[in-house]
């Protein structure tokens, strides 16, 4: 199996999931404006730590347990049983506490539209897991793709007739339902011989619940670093600048698109070497991701710092106050994927104690951080605090790993991403002060497509010239022969 090609599938499809929702929000913010938008972000950070309860960290138990080829079948009867009981447990929870979620989100039909959420989501988390445990990880991509696809077709067409955060949610609902169905089907096929209810037993979810004890944190972790900024400005900010805050989230999470294809594709290789106890391969995969987890996220940060305010003016001129916010959260996204890559490849030798330790460091500090940091400074104290807190997980993660196995931090290639990073940076930024002072462009959404499109190709031209490592992975990952490029 060829990681880079995996990883770039992966990427892909991820590119093609980003940039419709990412369109799609821009349409909902100028439809809506960033008031809906704010009640409706409230709503996904809750049931993103609904849907966490619900699961206790089972998905990446599924995940991990089916990767080592031992019983799949019988885990994968086991998760199902596991998670259905949960998320029961979860709607009746949600009954007994409707009263106060209708006075924190501000709206009646609140419980009902979590209760839809949290069932739907579970169910194509539970899909998503199995597939990656099947190291399927190009179909997750896909089914992701189907539900964006999908859940925006919804979106737009009822907003477009009138129904606001219903329209919203609804097409929420339709999107992960189609995509489990697909999931389920593609489960299914891969299968050679069907699961059945009396393959599981108490030793199956013993060992599901001994790896998820520790791995659930991990998914708090996610939903820390995602969710416990949005959640704590609901208590102290009005929902119009929670809506401008998640817009600018959405921007800096989209530059994370390539690591997170890197970590997905590469946990059930290192998984599978870990089980046969080849660390010099796991530490030379553990590399190759560091290598290129930024790839994307180095660019961005300094695009994001020299256009932000232009990018945040395409959805409408209230979202441009928060352009010191998205250099912020940018920068936050590029330390929390590095920190990423080392707690994945403490999961994938089977060290979930030690990721759990990372993270709960990280959570801690991200949420004690969030609290003061907003109450004294108001939603730039939200990003100042995810910046601070992804930098403490870093730094344990990296310690942590340290202890396991030893691999090497290729600071020289992360070096040359930085290079090829500033120079563009200089690119745009003399081609910003041409552009205002000849006023090449009548509209700013071309010139920030124009600017941003001329930053991609000097900073990947450059990095091709100066970076022998990131020639031969295009050369050996490209489907055909590109001309040129020799080691």
């Amino acid at each position: 199996m060829r990681i880079g090609q995996t990883s770039f599938v992966y990427f892909l499809s991820k590119i093609v999931v980003s940039v419709v929702g990412l369109l799609a929000t821009l349409y909902f913010a100028r439809k809506l404006g960033a008031g809906v938008l704010g009640v409706y972000f409230l709503i996904l950070a809750l049931v993103s730590w609904l849907k966490l309860a619900g699961e206790m960290g089972i998905g990446g138990a599924l995940s991990k347990r089916i990767s080592e080829g031992t019983e799949p079948n019988a885990y994968i009867v086991t998760g199902a049983i596991v998670v259905g009981t949960l998320t029961t447990a979860m709607l009746v929870g949600l009954a007994v506490f409707s009263p106060w979620i209708v006075s924190y989100v501000g709206h009646p039909d609140a419980p009902i539209f979590l209760a839809a959420l949290v069932v739907v989501n579970l169910l194509y988390g539970y899909t998503a897991a199995v597939l990656k445990g099947q190291r399927l990880v190009h179909l997750v991509a896909g089914i992701s793709t189907t539900q964006t696809v999908s859940r925006v077709t919804f979106q737009i067409a009822a907003v477009f007739i009138g129904y606001q955060l219903l329209g919203l949610i609804v097409g929420l609902i339709m999107g992960s339902i189609l995509a489990s169905v697909l999931g389920l089907v593609v489960v299914i096929r891969s299968l050679d011989d069907r699961p059945s209810p009396r393959q599981w037993s108490y030793r199956h979810v013993k060992s599901l619940v001994s790896y998820a004890k520790y791995s659930w944190l991990g998914g708090v972790r996610g939903r820390s670093f995602s969710w416990v900024d949005v959640l704590v400005l609901g208590l102290f900010v009005p929902s119009n600048l929670i809506g401008v805050y998640s817009i600018a989230w959405n921007i800096a999470s989209f530059l994370n698109i390539f690591g997170a294809a890197i970590r997905n594709s590469v946990f059930p290789e290192i998984s599978k070497i870990a089980a046969d106890d080849d660390t010099e391969r796991v530490s030379g995969l553990i590399t190759d991701a560091l290598s290129f987890g930024g790839l994307i996220l180095i660019p961005g940060l300094i695009g994001g710092v020299l256009i932000g305010d232009r990018l945040l003016r395409i959805y409408g001129s209230e979202f441009v106050q928060g352009t010191t916010v998205l250099g912020l959260l940018i920068l936050s996204v590029l330390i929390y994927d590095y920190q990423m890559q080392f707690t994945n490849a403490l999961n994938a030798i089977d060290r979930p104690d030690l990721s759990f330790r990372v993270n709960a460091v990280f959570i801690g500090g991200n949420a004690v951080l969030n609290v003061g940091l907003i109450y004294l400074y108001g939603w730039i104290g939200a990003a100042i605090a995810t910046v601070c807190s992804a930098i403490i997980g870093l730094i344990g993660a990296v310690y942590y790993l340290r202890c396991e196995i030893d691999f090497r931090i290729p600071v020289h290639e992360i070096t040359l991403q930085w290079i090829a990073a500033i120079l563009m940076g200089g690119v745009v930024y003399t081609a910003l002060q041409i552009a205002q002072t000849y006023q090449l462009f009548t509209y700013n959404v071309v010139e920030v497509l124009t600017i941003a499109g001329l930053g991609a190709v000097v900073y990947f031209t450059v990095l091709l010239a100066i970076s022998s490592q990131f020639r031969t992975v295009v050369r050996n990952n490209s489907p055909v022969e590109i001309p040129g490029l020799a080691p």
